[in-house]
């Protein structure tokens, strides 16, 4: 079965057009060009890179032709620009098998945007040849490409063996329990990643207890997202426990978890030996009450959306007044209801520390100021007839 690719300049259009637009581009870079004010050398220069480029397109030519799929005209339109985005251009399966045989010696892209293209595992398969041998990627987009577990098995054994890659994201691709030993494995790899995006995935409680001994022992990632999740309960715990081991995370999002008091209660624990990490997004978890978990390093604290009361802002708040050499520059309480005593005990802790921006709900829930009295002119008094 073919897959039809539309050409990533363009909203829609024939195959055709497509095609012929895209052999019309490939033609083009053949010819190298030439002017009386050029030198010998620039036009050396000039001619390797129209020959790589050439090379680099004919090869992806003709891997589309033996796939049957057309071929993205955007991509022949890259030269020699470090950014290939190809999202949401419904490549499949097979185009992203012909588009990894032009990968693999492409020594322009350094980001990869795939993002939205049904590559589902048979595409994560065909990507992971080209880019375990790809040594100037540093940068991959997959998210929202419904990999699942085969996809996530491909695309970590690549991680692993290629230290050049340092982003990756991996939102939305359906990863479950399955997916999350391989990527346990990816953070015992000790590779040379520094950013992972699992975002809007179904990480249950079972992964997070397979995730956080990998964390522990992980050496090289400083930011993690893993919020839109399913961590709660022991998996919850077993993560928190993992940031307490890992001396290299800078920038931690656990948001829209299931981690509630207890969850949080151990990233509390956590953070009482961890003192490297320096932002962490704990928006709604379903944190009830305040545990004393920030700590001097934090920089920015996020609890917005939490069912927390008033009571439990004022806890956070002492214990930020309790560590006048705090780092914390934002504490965000976004969409919680705070009280007069809360507004008080932030003024105070603003005179400790001036630079730290609060964020609070608009509306207050115990005092209103009284407006004043409308005033109404009174009418003119008609005069008697």
């Amino acid at each position: 079965m073919s897959v039809n690719v539309r050409g990533p300049c363009e909203k829609s259009g024939e195959n055709e057009e497509e095609e012929k637009e895209a052999v019309a581009t490939a033609g083009h870079l053949a010819g190298v060009p030439e002017t009386e004010e050029s030198s010998d050398s620039d036009l050396e220069t000039e001619g390797t890179h129209g020959l790589g480029e050439l090379v680099k397109d004919t090869l992806y030519l003709r891997s589309c032709q033996a796939h049957s799929v057309v071929p993205a005209s955007c991509f022949l339109r890259q030269g020699s620009t470090p950014e290939l985005n190809l999202r949401h251009r419904g490549l499949g399966p097979q185009g992203a098998q012909a588009l990894a045989s032009s990968l693999t010696s492409n020594p322009y892209v350094k980001r990869l945007d795939l993002r939205d293209n049904e590559l589902c595992g048979a595409g994560a398969e065909a990507l992971s040849g080209a880019l375990s041998k790809n040594s100037s990627i540093c940068d991959v987009d997959l998210s929202e490409n419904q990999l699942g577990a085969v996809g996530a098995q491909a695309i970590c054994a690549t991680l692993a063996v290629n230290p050049t890659i340092q982003k990756v994201q991996l939102a939305g691709n359906g990863l479950e329990e399955q997916a999350a030993q391989y990527l346990a494995e990816l953070l015992l790899a000790h590779t040379g990643l520094k950013s992972l995006d699992l975002s809007y995935n179904h990480l249950n409680d079972q992964a997070g207890e397979t995730l956080g001994p990998a964390l522990a022992e992980n050496t090289g990632l400083t930011e993690l997202n893993i919020s839109w999740n399913h961590l709660r309960g022991p998996g919850a715990i077993a993560f928190a426990r993992g940031l307490e081991a890992n001396i290299f995370l800078r920038v931690l999002d656990i948001s829209y978890n299931g981690f509630g008091d207890s969850g949080a209660s151990a990233v509390g624990e956590a953070l009482r030996t961890n003192n490297v990490l320096e932002e962490l997004n704990m928006s709604s978890v379903d944190l009830l009450v305040s545990h004393l978990w920030l700590f001097p390093l934090i920089c920015y604290q996020q609890v917005s959306r939490n069912p927390m009361r008033s009571e439990g802002c004022l806890g956070v708040l002492k214990s930020v007044q309790n560590n006048p050499v705090s780092a914390l520059e934002l504490l965000d309480f976004s969409d919680i209801q705070v009280n007069r005593e809360f507004d008080d005990l932030a003024s105070s802790v603003k005179v400790i520390l001036p630079g730290l921006c609060i964020k609070t709900a608009a509306r207050r829930v115990e005092y209103k100021k009284e407006l004043p009295p409308v005033f109404r002119p009174s009418l003119p008094v008609s005069a008697p007839k």
